[in-house]
């Protein structure tokens, strides 16, 4: 019904969501983290969409790339997984990386995505297989672009990427140990989006 939006990024929500306005309305639209953070608030966008239809709710999901809305269509239409683990799945980890998984059979590497366990894992690694091999990805086409931010305070920065973390399933003391994993390797953070990707990326244990 919607497949794409192009429109003014109007109003960025925590912890991945915003509202794009075109031809004055306005769309509210959730994004898995590599999409919501190429973002940037009263700039215009143009946001590949999936129209998704519940008995208690029409929702929007939006995407940068065509392909990783492509790979999103794919996840849903396995038996189990609800919209809701394929946003957690393209956000623990970008399309490319889960192609590379699947191709790999990393069961492992999907075990470390929040309400995905080992069975779970082993039913993903089957189904996606054919699923996924004809959808061909560029190498860098799905790394997260940090936004052009002023510098925050680093208890912001911390608390920000926290609440994002626990949104997506991931424990508080777990959120918490990546985090201070992520700063301890000595990189300066100077907006959310710097931090949440090295914590992601520490929590994937890439």
């Amino acid at each position: 019904m919607i497949g794409l939006i192009t429109g003014q990024v109007q109003y960025l929500m925590a912890p991945t969501a915003c509202i794009m306005t075109t031809a004055g309305v306005g769309y509210d639209i959730e994004l898995p983290l590599p999409s919501f953070c190429q973002l940037h608030l009263n700039e215009q966008a143009s946001i590949w969409t999936h129209f998704h239809v519940r008995e208690d709710a029409q929702l929007l999901y939006g995407f940068i790339d065509r392909k990783e809305r492509d790979v999103f269509r794919q996840l849903i239409k396995i038996n189990g997984v609800g919209a809701k683990m394929a946003l957690a799945m393209l956000s623990a980890m970008s399309a490319a990386e889960l192609k590379m998984h699947v191709e790999q059979e990393s069961e492992t590497a999907l075990t470390r995505i929040p309400g995905i366990g080992k069975k779970t894992a082993q039913r993903l690694l089957i189904e996606l297989k054919d699923k996924l091999k004809n959808i061909e990805m560029d190498n860098g086409s799905f790394e997260l672009m940090p936004k052009q931010t002023a510098v925050s305070h680093d208890g912001s920065i911390i608390a920000e990427v926290e609440g994002a973390l626990i949104s997506l399933g991931y424990k508080e003391k777990e959120a918490q140990l990546a985090i201070k994993a992520a700063k301890s390797k000595g990189e300066t953070f100077v907006d959310t989006q710097g931090l949440l990707k090295a914590t992601l990326q520490q929590l994937s244990g890439f």
